[in-house]
């Protein structure tokens, strides 16, 4: 063949490839926009056979020409191979929990704990339908969906990428010039109407049908076939901002949410703003109206603060936001046959009634077991075997035995429970002290309280060990393996026997001795929260941490030294002071020493060089910047010491808007008086305020 020839077919092929392209490149515009007026905008402009024409256009040039694909074609939609699993994905900030309110009064007591602490008389709300979904957070990079991750324990998530590039409501790419890296939240959810048909389909394959919409939706999610999970009609909706980066974010959630739908993410369009309780009661009258003819499930309705700087202000009390709540509908009522009563012991020797039900539907979940709460409510609501009751699920979660049906008839048979008086689990006497209704067994080396606290020591919000579940923490005090918590550190030792247990194969022994040896490294205030010692919290464990700074310390702590520490009560003292007291527990913690497992908290000692060190505030009136709390944390984070009474060892009166009489005693002791510019200057910068007229 000549060689013009050659090189005229190769201007042809480059020309049909440059055409091709540049086809590609509208036919994705055009799909795109076609997929946002139809699944965001509610309004759209092209039939199913116009799409599904250009889609099958789209599809030939990409596989004609591979190089034209793109990351935010729709044609990425349609899933990929089947994964082995899924990549575990840390959360660069945690997706925490919130917590509810059942009524009015809940939620008015919500509120106004927010106005005190920002010392404010109102701020504006937003209100969002609280839909019964899968949490996830998506991340954008340049525009274009990078990663998208399931919420999992708040810490750490699931990799499902693949997955939610087949939801056509999800955008692959963002559009009207969003920030260079943002990571959005929002719920997955299957729609109601879609449902019966997916169960129809399941059933006809020989499979279980799913309980109820969400499950089908979390299952269709962690498909580990992305293609299956095109098949499945998930759909979203965007509700918040985990991050931005490279730009300014909005000033309100209420910004943020118009932002998010300007690049072409689907937000809820029944959500609402609120400037009183009285607005926020009505939107939520609204929804329980709604509530019906919705295609997917709400449980509720979410209220925000709306000014995000509010927001960053509030901060978090343990995994609660203080700047948002969930309103809770009424649970679902139904009623059943209480088959029998049964006890168990929990960690802390807790004996906790549950009863064993005629299995039923609640809220859409079958319920076969639910909680009695204690002895007394047995007592007072005279709950028998055999009798029917009504069941719900408190919050829409933890199932429980509310009453006796008014349609219950007892046999002559019919017997009251009597609740034990020994531990089912060791035979020891159970006592219940005059303020509490709980029974307890007192007995420490108790085997049912030791085997949760195992687990409870093992796990994620504890020492992380992962392999030691519910069936291993059973196995090892029953096999004899461990009969402390210290011996937990001492079964690299036994290696070979623990080869020999069911279900422990070499690869799942070596992965739990790793991650027994890893939890060396896990800080003090994880270690004391695992110990599981009644009352202590992982929030309280910090404090401990900071104070104590080791175990050996916190194990001779007088009662006065931890009433020192804010947020520590007598009854929290007292309990303290007394599980130290107990010798198997200093045992304990000299084992534990003995081991290497003696983490020491080296958080950074308040600077001695800062002048605020030693000296004495007092904060009044209103800032501007912070609250009146905030001030004080950070006068204490330096040293200095503040308290709410001015006398004539009060080194600074730190006076807001409307500081009154604290202002006048001030003047009248003397006290040196900064207004709050001063005091930022201050504890940033360490600048002392200068003298009046110097």
């Amino acid at each position: 063949m000549p060689p013009e020839m050659n090189s005229a077919k190769s201007d042809q092929s480059v020309l049909a490839r440059d055409e091709a392209g540049s086809r590609a490149g509208q036919l994705r515009a055009e799909i795109n926009l076609a997929n946002r007026l139809y699944y965001v905008e509610n309004a759209p402009e092209l039939d199913d056979a116009e799409w599904d024409a250009k889609m099958r256009e789209l599809l030939a040039l990409e596989q004609t020409y591979p190089e034209l694909k793109t990351p935010d074609s729709p044609t990425q939609r349609v899933g990929a191979p089947p994964s082995p699993g899924f990549d575990e994905v840390v959360h660069r900030v945690p997706m925490l929990s919130l917590g509810n309110v059942f009524d009015e009064e809940g939620l008015s007591a919500w509120y106004q704990r927010a106005l005190d602490y920002l010392e404010l008389e109102s701020t504006p709300m937003v209100c969002e339908l609280k839909i019964d979904g899968l949490a996830l957070a998506i991340t954008y990079r340049d525009g274009v969906m990078e990663r998208a991750a399931t919420r999992g324990d708040g810490e750490r998530g699931e990799d499902v990428t693949a997955n939610v590039r087949t939801i056509r409501s999800v955008p692959l790419a963002l559009e009207n010039d969003p920030p260079p890296v943002i990571e959005l939240r929002g719920e997955v959810f299957f729609p109601n109407s879609k449902f019966a048909a997916l169960n129809a389909e399941r059933e006809k394959a020989g499979l279980p049908a799913y309980v109820n919409p969400r499950n089908s939706a979390s299952g269709s999610l962690r498909q580990l076939d992305s293609g299956e999970t095109a098949k499945r009609p998930l759909d979203m909706f965007f509700y918040a901002l985990g991050y931005i980066e490279g730009a300014r974010q909005p000033s309100t959630h209420w910004e943020l949410l118009q932002a998010v739908r300007n690049w072409g993410g689907r937000v809820n369009p029944w959500t609402r703003r609120a400037n009183s309780i009285e607005e926020v009661m009505a939107a939520i009258s609204d929804a329980g109206e709604v509530r019906e003819s919705l295609d997917y499930g709400i449980d509720g309705v979410v209220i925000k603060i709306d000014s995000l700087a509010l927001q960053s202000r509030l901060g978090y009390v343990g995994r609660d936001p203080r700047w948002a709540i969930a309103y809770k509908f009424p649970a679902e009522r139904v009623e059943t046959t209480l088959k029998a009563i049964h006890v168990n012991v929990g960690r802390t020797g807790a004996l906790t009634p549950w009863a064993e039900l005629d299995p039923v539907m609640v809220g859409g979940v079958k319920i076969g077991r639910a909680t009695l709460h204690n002895r007394d409510e047995i007592v007072r609501k005279d709950f028998r075997e055999g009798d029917r009751v009504i069941v719900q699920r408190a919050g829409d979660v933890i199932p429980q035995v509310v009453g006796l049906s008014p349609n219950n008839k007892r046999s002559a048979d019919s017997i009251s429970f009597v609740f034990p008086g020994r531990c089912p689990s060791c035979g020891t006497e159970t006592v219940q002290t005059g303020d509490e209704a709980v029974t307890r067994c007192v007995n420490g080396t108790c085997p049912a309280q030791f085997e949760r606290l195992l687990e409870h020591f093992a796990s994620r919000g504890a020492m992380d060990i992962e392999g030691l579940g519910e069936r291993v923490a059973q196995d090892l005090p029953r096999l004899g393996f461990v009969k402390s918590i210290a011996d937990i550190y001492r079964l690299a030792e036994r290696r070979g026997d623990l080869l020999e247990l069911e279900k422990m194969g070499e690869t799942r022994v070596k992965n739990l001795l790793n991650a027994i040896e890893n939890s060396r490294s896990q800080p003090l205030s994880r270690l004391l929260y695992a110990l599981g010692i009644s009352r202590i919290g992982s929030e309280s464990a910090e404090w401990l941490s900071r104070r104590f700074r080791g175990l050996a310390a916190l194990k001779v702590a007088t009662e006065d030294e931890l009433l020192a520490i804010d947020g520590i009560g007598s009854v929290v003292a007292t309990t303290l002071v007394d599980y130290f007291a107990v010798e198997q527990n200093q045992r304990l913690i000299d084992d534990l020493i003995a081991l290497g497992v003696n983490p020491i908290d080296d958080t950074p000692e308040p600077s001695a060089d800062h002048p605020a060190n030693g000296m004495t505030f007092v904060v009044t009136g209103r800032l501007e910047t912070m609250s009146r709390s905030e001030a004080q944390s950070r006068i204490k984070a330096l040293g200095g010491k503040a308290t709410g009474t001015v006398t004539g060892k009060t080194d600074y009166l730190v006076a807001g808007a409307e500081a009154g009489s604290k202002l006048e005693k001030a003047v009248r002791l003397n006290v040196r008086v900064i207004n709050e510019e001063e005091f930022i200057a201050f504890m940033d910068r360490g600048i002392v305020p200068s003298a009046p007229g110097s």
